[in-house]
Formats: structure tokens, C-alpha cells, sequence
């Protein structure tokens, strides 16, 4: 059994980053349709640092947390945020996180090995983000579906990658502090 003060600690390790994330949504760039993010970034990282379980588990709740109604996303909160083409990509973001730690396992490991793991995730984000923002925009009536799929979709791809890359390079450097951590806590 977990003794409490591990418990706490995930805990804490989980709130830390709803709050990135959270920050990470209002922290915008304009740009026309949607405003340009780090939340993919944060994501990521949240499986690089966190491992494949608590790196999902912290993007879950900040997901849940958003459509009860904290205003966590970039537009607000709420449960007619299901509504938006964007949503796939929050709901991307709990695979992302998942991905990268499963992909990336334990703590001091090659900085290649951080990459593939977080450049896997990114994708794992688009391949869920891309086809709800289609099937969502379908459904509300969008016509120029390939209009949406290229500035609302493709524009971000290369911004994201890149800063899926950094991502895996701090993962690569702040990770064995971690391991430390983690190991002094025990």
C-alpha cells in the first residue's frame, strides 16, 4: 500500500499539470480560426515527466474539469465544448500524454528515445484532433470541409512538432532530476 505521502505527491504531480495546461490554453497567439497554443507541448511533456498513467490521468481531469464548467480551455468551459470541432484535440491530448509515457518508459534515457516518444504522441493527438474537428464540423453544417482541415488542422502541425521536439530535449534534461526526487521521497 502507498503510504500517504506518495499519494500527495501524485496528486500534486497531476495538479501541476491541469495548471500548465490550463495556462498553456490562454497563452494564445492570434491567428485566424484558432489561436495558436502550447497546449499539445504541455501534453507531452505531462507523459515525458509524469510516466504514460499520470501523464493521463492529469490531462483527463483537466478535461473533465473543463466541460463541468471551469473555465480550463482557451474559449472557457463547459459540456457544449463536445460541440466544438476543436474538442478532439483535449481529447487527443489524454492519448498524447499516454503515448509519450508508454513510449518513453523510465527516467535517463537517449534523447532519441524522448523524441520518438513525443513526435508519436503528437501524432496520436492529430490522428484523434483532425477527424473530430471533421466529423464535428459536418455535423454542424460546415461546408469547405478542406478550408477547416488545412487552417483549422495542418497550419499547427509544424509548430507542434517543434515544440513536441523541445518538449523531449527538457524531458531528456529535467527527467533523471526527477528520478532523483522520486527516489529521495521513498
Amino acid at each position: 500500500m502507498k503510504n500517504k505521502n506518495t499519494v500527495a505527491a501524485n496528486i500534486a504531480e497531476c495538479g501541476i499539470f491541469v495548471a500548465l495546461m490550463t495556462a498553456a490554453a490562454y497563452i494564445q497567439i492570434p491567428f485566424p480560426l484558432v489561436p495558436l497554443t502550447f497546449q499539445t507541448a504541455v501534453s507531452v511533456l505531462a507523459g515525458l515527466l509524469l510516466g504514460a498513467k499520470k501523464g493521463a490521468v492529469s490531462m483527463s481531469v483537466y478535461a473533465f474539469a473543463g466541460l463541468a464548467g471551469l473555465p480550463l480551455f482557451s474559449a472557457g468551459g463547459g459540456i457544449y465544448y463536445v460541440l466544438k470541432p476543436s474538442f478532439g484535440y483535449i481529447l487527443g491530448f489524454i492519448a498524447a500524454a499516454f503515448v509519450a509515457g508508454i513510449i518513453a518508459g523510465k527516467a535517463d534515457l537517449p534523447v532519441w528515445r524522448y523524441t520518438v516518444a513525443a513526435m508519436a504522441a503528437f501524432l496520436v493527438n492529430y490522428a484523434i484532433g483532425i477527424p473530430y474537428c471533421i466529423i464535428c464540423a459536418k455535423f454542424l453544417g460546415v461546408e469547405n470541409l478542406l478550408n477547416l482541415l488545412i487552417t483549422g488542422n495542418l497550419i499547427y502541425m509544424p509548430k507542434d512538432a517543434a515544440l513536441c521536439a523541445l518538449a523531449a530535449i527538457l524531458s531528456r534534461r529535467v527527467c533523471p532530476a526527477i528520478g532523483r526526487a522520486v527516489k529521495n521521497r521513498r
